[in-house]
C-alpha cells in the first residue's frame, strides 16, 4: 500500500533556526519530521510514498535527492572532484514528491497525486493518507486489515484529545460543574488523528475546492461510508515548539513511540 503525506502549507514557525522551510522539514533530532513519519510507517511494510509539497517544496526534493549522502558517511575530494562515500546506509523507499501548490486544500492535493496512485481496477485499491506534522505510535497494519474488514470508503483514525486542556462539564442550566470534571480525557471524546486509509474510488467524491473535514468526510458518512478506527495510544500533532520539544526529549531519551 502507498501512503501519501499531505506536506504542503506555509512556511514553518516552529523555531527561528526552522525559518524558510516547511514545516515536515522541521528537524527532530538531527532528522526532518518527515523521516519520523515515513521510518513508522515502513516499520508496518508501507515502502512506497507519494509527499505533496507546497511551501518550498524544492527542500524536500534536495532532502530526498541527496538522502543518500545524508545518510552516510562521506569523503571528498576537493583537488579530483569525487565523493568517496563510506557505511553506506539508506532506506528501501520510494519516495515521489510532488508540488501540489501552495495554497490548495488536503483534497486537492490528494486530486493532484491520483496520477501516481494507480487504477481504481488494480488489486490494491487503498492507499494510505497522513499528515506531515503528525507523530503516532498507531499500528498501521492494524489499521488497514480494518478498513479491508469494513469494507467502507474511507477508515478514518480517531483517537483522545491531548493536551493541556481538560474536558468542562457544563449542567443543564448552562452553569459549569468543577464536581463533575475528570481529569482524565471522557471515554466519548474522540478527534480526528489526521490519519486515514481511503479507495481509490473515494477520488471521485473530491472536486472544486474540497476539504475533507468539511465536505469529503461530512458527504461519504452521510452515506454510510466513513468507519471509524479508535487509536488509543501516542498521537501528537507538531503544531508549537512545546510539542516540537516534547517529542525531541521522547527522541533523547530512547522511547519515541512512533519508533519500533
Amino acid at each position: 500500500m502507498k501512503a501519501v503525506i499531505l506536506a504542503g502549507g506555509r512556511q514553518s514557525s516552529l523555531s527561528v533556526k526552522g525559518e524558510g522551510i516547511p514545516k515536515p522539514m522541521a528537524e527532530l533530532g538531527g532528522r526532518p519530521l518527515l523521516w519520523h513519519i515515513m521510518k513508522h510507517f515502513s516499520q508496518f511494510g508501507i515502502k512506497e510514498f507519494i509527499v505533496c509539497g507546497g511551501y518550498r517544496v524544492d527542500r524536500i526534493k534536495d532532502y530526498f535527492t541527496d538522502f543518500y549522502i545524508y545518510e552516510s558517511d562521506i569523503t571528498v575530494d576537493l583537488s579530483q572532484n569525487t565523493i568517496e562515500i563510506h557505511k553506506n546506509r539508506t532506506e528501501d523507499w520510494k519516495v515521489t514528491v510532488v508540488d501540489t501548490g501552495l495554497d490548495a486544500t488536503q483534497g486537492q492535493r490528494i486530486l493532484a497525486v491520483s496520477r501516481y496512485l494507480g487504477g481504481v481496477d488494480e488489486a490494491d485499491s487503498d492507499f494510505l493518507v497522513t499528515y506531515g506534522d503528525c507523530l503516532s505510535d498507531l499500528n498501521a497494519r492494524a489499521l488497514i486489515e480494518a478498513h479491508k474488514r469494513c469494507g467502507k470508503l474511507v477508515t478514518l483514525v480517531m483517537a483522545k484529545p491531548q493536551g493541556r486542556k481538560r474536558l468542562l462539564s457544563i449542567d443543564e442550566n448552562g452553569l459549569l460543574d468543577y464536581e463533575r470534571i475528570n481529569p482524565m480525557v471522557n471515554e466519548t471524546a474522540w478527534v480526528n488523528a489526521d490519519c486515514f486509509v481511503m479507495n481509490k474510488r473515494a477520488l471521485s467524491c473530491l472536486s472544486g475546492n474540497c476539504s475533507l473535514e468539511t465536505q469529503l468526510f461530512r458527504n461519504l458518512s452521510a452515506v454510510g461510508q466513513v468507519a471509524a478506527y479508535r487509536h488509543e495510544g501516542y498521537q501528537v500533532t507538531v503544531e508549537t515548539m512545546r510539542d516540537l520539544e516534547g517529542a525531541e526529549s521522547l527522541w533523547n531519551e530512547g522511547c519515541a513511540p512512533w519508533i519500533i
